[in-house]
């Protein structure tokens, strides 16, 4: 992205003042939060494995350029990271090695280098977006970072088992969020960080395993609930877990 693409102060309306950067802005509910955003007259920047510069968890060096990038267009602009949103995830494909990988049924299905990916994604690879672009957040003010979680993430909802390494992956990913949303308010008490559980999406991520019954949402309305959810976090919020509905989801 250019600077010239993103808007100058004068150029954003009073009601949006602030850049948003969305990580895995190309995927399903990604590119959905990119186009709602943009819609909204928001200023966004997109980074993801196929921009320059391109996003690659398993090099933290890529990471860390990334975070650079933003900071340049933040000093270019004038204007602050007003919502860091990241829409990363992995649930079955092909991993770092090669390997096919699918959701397990049963223990008898695990597997280190599926168990390894899943972790590098869902987890290791969002702990180092917060390393790096969390020190990017204005030091006053609302702002919010997010970043996508999973309902079988929580311990306390889980009551069919199966899919050991999506669930503890995003179990980590949400202490990871809670911990460092307690850093972050000793720079802005104003400033928020939470999981979004974003429901069942019409994404290559969900199709494979949308069963009958479950409510499977387009991106387009996906995205516009996660971003009224966020829109209407109260003081305090920071640390939480919340579904698509704005509701708490357990531990």
């Amino acid at each position: 992205m250019n600077p010239s693409d993103v808007p100058t102060p004068a150029e954003q309306p009073i009601s949006q003042p602030g850049l948003s950067v969305v990580l895995g802005g190309t995927g399903g509910i990604g590119s959905a939060l990119v186009a709602l955003l943009r819609a909204q007259g928001c200023a966004v920047l997109v980074l993801g494995r196929q921009t320059q510069p391109a996003l690659d968890y398993s090099a933290e060096a890529t990471v860390a350029a990334c975070a650079q990038h933003v900071a340049q267009q933040l000093a270019h602009t004038g204007l602050p990271l007003a919502r860091l949103l990241v829409a990363t995830g992995f649930l079955h494909g092909t991993t770092a090695s090669g390997q096919r990988t699918e959701p397990e049924r049963s223990w008898q299905h695990l597997n280190a280098d599926a168990l390894a990916h899943s972790f590098a994604v869902n987890a290791i690879g969002p702990a180092l977006v917060m390393k790096h672009f969390l020190p990017l957040l204005p030091r006053q003010g609302r702002c919010v970072a997010a970043f996508l979680s999973a309902r079988v993430g929580s311990i306390g909802d889980n009551a069919l088992g199966g899919w050991y390494g999506y669930r503890a992956s995003k179990a980590a990913l949400n202490q990871l969020v809670r911990t460092a949303a307690i850093e972050l308010a000793r720079r802005n008490r104003e400033a928020l960080c939470v999981a979004l559980h974003p429901g069942t999406v019409d994404t290559g991520l969900s199709q494979p395993f949308a069963k009958t019954g479950l409510q499977v949402r387009p991106p387009a309305v996906a995205a516009g609930e996660l971003l009224g959810v966020l829109d209407g976090l109260l003081p305090g919020s920071s640390g939480g877990f919340f579904d698509h509905h704005g509701l708490v989801v357990p531990w």
